[in-house]
């Protein structure tokens, strides 16, 4: 019987370590690996470990679920209702993952799914230069639209796994590097196949999120070298494909008519409106999914005819949240995100983890890139999280200065 038990801890460990994996390359392979676990857990009546974020994380739960309940349209919010069960990979990774060893090798199966995933959308790029040229349409209005997605169909969810992959693999090579020369070469290797593929993604956003969390890095490893950050970055565009660079001028300056071929437009649309739908429903949101439903409803008319975009979202895990379920709930997810931050930082003060340091990277990078996409509303990006705050907690943990309870 004991013999049966520690073989289904074993079997649910394996699940959920391929599930954080999977969650890479398929949303459907880490989904049925993390219901695997789920079972294997219950069947060797494992006691599941909880972080120190009950609190807020309860909190955030219970007004998700208040704000499904008073929503005019239940049945619509009721894919928010079922992702919740993601939330579950944050528990059972840290239930499961718990020694360091096992922590590196998730880290280094992260790099190598990142890595795959960096190779096979330089192909995707190439197919679409060549589809460009093949329709004799400009490249830059061509792509940005149909940009590179890797194994995830949407280039969002793509680049976020591959900013978290990166982030946590420049971590370990700073604060724990293996001792084979040949393998840090490697890795720093992968590094560069990963970054490149976040650069042609052309994910803005992302780009300033793995820029400052990369900069806290080498804050912490080497401060001084914090000023050749902005030098690395400049030769970096100088060095970019005209595409890339084309992209970053859009920042201050987008193409098209009217400036409406890059999102800066259609973002300005989205908060807007999205600040329309808070002051209407302050307390407890339209509803979870609802902002997308009803967004022509509270679209002003000066700002009418919409931009081209996406508006199934608001584009922004601050507006969206409090859109959809009001303002304590949103400020209960920021106190979560908060008190995850504050408890890895406080964690560095005595000595720097890279699990920990690489934590505080991916949550700095979620919080910059989350103020101009739900970055969280997708199930990869939102369970690669849940799995790097494990990680981190479980790092923790294991140096035996785990936090006092929220």
């Amino acid at each position: 019987m004991v013999s049966s038990q520690k073989n289904l801890q074993l079997a649910a460990f394996y699940f959920i370590f391929a599930s954080a994996v999977a969650d890479l390359v398929s949303i459907f392979a880490c989904h049925t690996l993390l219901i695997a676990a789920i079972v294997a857990t219950m069947l060797a009546r494992q006691e599941l470990r909880v972080p120190p974020i009950k609190l807020p994380f309860g909190l955030f739960i219970a007004g998700t679920l208040l704000a499904l309940l008073l929503s005019d349209n239940t049945r619509a919010g009721f894919p928010q209702f079922k992702k919740l069960f993601v939330f579950s990979m944050l528990f059972l990774a840290y239930t499961l993952i718990r020694r360091v060893p096992d922590i590196r090798r998730l880290v280094l199966w992260w790099t190598a799914a990142a890595t795959v995933q960096a190779l096979w959308s330089y192909g995707q790029y190439v197919r679409k230069v060549n589809a460009a040229r093949a329709l004799h349409v400009d490249f830059y209005t061509y792509y940005v639209s149909r940009r590179i997605t890797g194994f995830l169909g949407h280039w969002m969810p793509f680049s976020a796994v591959q900013m978290m992959a990166l982030l946590m693999l420049i971590s370990l090579l700073f604060f724990a590097p293996p001792r084979d020369r040949r393998a840090v070469i490697g890795l720093w290797f992968c590094a560069l196949l990963i970054a490149y593929s976040i650069l042609l993604s052309e994910t803005r956003s992302i780009w300033a999120a793995t820029a400052v969390g990369t900069a806290f890095l080498v804050w912490k490893w080497k401060p001084k070298m914090v000023l050749a950050v902005p030098v690395i970055l400049g030769a970096a565009f100088l060095a970019a494909p005209h595409v890339v660079k084309e992209r970053v001028i859009s920042i201050y300056k987008p193409h098209g008519r009217n400036g409406e071929t890059d999102s800066n437009r259609h973002r300005q649309v989205t908060y807007r409106v999205g600040f329309e739908m808070i002051k209407a429903h302050p307390w407890f949101g339209l509803g979870p999914e609802m902002p997308g439903i009803e967004f022509q409803k509270y679209v002003p008319p000066e700002i009418r005819p919409l931009p081209d975009g996406y508006y199934g979202h608001l584009h922004s895990i601050y507006t969206q949240y409090a859109a959809e379920r009001g303002i304590p709930t949103a400020l209960c997810m920021m106190w979560l995100l908060g008190k995850i931050l504050f408890d890895f930082l406080r964690a560095l003060r005595t000595s720097i983890d890279p699990y920990i340091a690489g934590g505080v990277a991916v949550v700095i990078g979620i919080l910059i890139e989350g103020i101009v996409e739900y970055n969280l509303g997708t199930s990869p990006p939102l369970g690669m999280f849940l799995a790097v705050v494990a990680i981190g907690y479980s790092a923790i943990a294991a140096r035996c200065v785990e936090p006092a309870d929220a």
